[in-house]
């Protein structure tokens, strides 16, 4: 049957999923899903996610939502040779590394990136105005974020370590976007994020996946 990947190659958790099929060299068909339109609440979406968010993975009978979830599983059961462990899966230490800088993205990093992201991008979309006080307060939290990871990466080159892994690879999306508002400064004045980002920036993978992530082309 195949690797089947239910998203939008615009959507951040989408596009999670699909830098790591392409880290660990795994064939896929990404079967588009309209959000704008409302797909994903549509009663066979709803079979495969009950939540109605993307992406949904399928591979053969198994079906899985929730992006980090999916990820793990790719990184735990494809280990194509020439790709990396993204879990550091033979070393305890540098697994549960990986695991505490999985967590740190998704309960640190994400929370305060989001409403930045989604005021600056989306809600203009929608006909509406940026809450530029929401936005605001959510630089002062990031900022608080990503002094944190400048003194982590003054020890190791990435996060969990001196290897590139799942914990790195999750950040992808939102940095991306974040790279074209007005805010990058943020990145760009702390000299270790800024190196960090340009190292996982130029992976192949990201390369493959920024092809159609198409917000903030026309405004900074």
């Amino acid at each position: 049957m195949g690797v089947k990947l239910y998203g939008h190659p615009m959507s951040s958790c989408t596009v999670r999923v699909m830098a790591c099929l392409y880290e660990k060299g795994v064939d896929f068909e990404l079967v588009p899903v309209n959000m704008f339109a409302g797909e994903q609440k549509i009663p066979d979406f709803l079979a495969k996610n009950p939540f109605g968010k993307v992406p949904v993975l399928e591979d053969g009978g198994l079906t899985i939502f929730e992006s980090r979830a999916i990820t793990e599983y790719i990184s735990k059961k494809y280990k194509s040779p020439g790709t990396e462990d993204l879990l550091r899966s033979d070393s305890p230490e540098e697994s549960i590394t990986v695991r505490v800088w999985v967590e740190v993205e998704s309960h640190h990093f994400q929370p305060v990136m989001s409403p930045i992201i989604f005021q600056h991008f989306v809600v203009p979309l929608q006909g509406k105005a940026p809450d530029q006080a929401l936005i605001d307060d959510h630089l002062a939290k990031l900022a608080g974020v990503l002094d944190v990871y400048e003194a982590r990466l003054a020890k190791t080159k990435f996060l969990a370590g001196d290897f590139f892994s799942l914990a790195d690879l999750h950040h992808f999306p939102y940095m991306y976007y974040f790279m074209k508002t007005p805010w990058a400064a943020a990145v760009t004045d702390r000299p270790r994020v800024k190196a960090w980002w340009e190292e996982m920036s130029g992976r192949a993978a990201f390369k493959k996946v920024e092809e159609g992530m198409k917000f903030g082309e026309d405004k900074k």
